[in-house]
């Protein structure tokens, strides 16, 4: 499965999406000016890991900034989280949020809240 190497800009996140490493990440900013468009291929990606997903799949969110379009796709690859974790798969959710940020950490205990997925918020500096 070939991985998903977004480098990020001032309006789009970084994106690396990696079944053979195990990696899988979005982190920075997000306001792409068409998230359908952005997130697309990120969904897609998903829809195809969970047919072999790995053992333990550990998904990191790092975001510093997300505006409204954005929480809509986010909230969409959690649901796919959630989706692998109910046919019996191992996840984790990392929340990542600098520790200022009562916005970024509110943001991820919601999440949290909407999904039945395990979620880690880990404030970092």
């Amino acid at each position: 499965m070939e991985a998903i190497k977004i480098k990020g800009t001032e309006d789009t996140p970084s994106v690396i999406l990696d079944a053979a490493e195990n990696i899988m990440e979005i982190s920075g900013r997000s306001l792409p000016e068409d998230v359908s468009s952005f997130y697309g291929p990120i969904l897609s990606w998903l829809n195809e890991y969970a047919k072999s997903p790995n053992p333990k799949t550990v998904f990191v969110f790092k975001l510093v900034y997300f505006n409204t379009a954005s929480s809509k796709l986010i909230l969409d690859i959690l649901m796919k989280l959630e989706e692998l974790a109910k046919n019996g798969n191992e996840v984790l959710v990392k929340w990542l949020y600098p520790e200022d940020d009562e916005d970024m950490q509110e943001a991820g205990s919601e999440y949290a809240d909407i999904v039945e997925v395990p979620f880690e918020q880990i404030a970092y500096s």
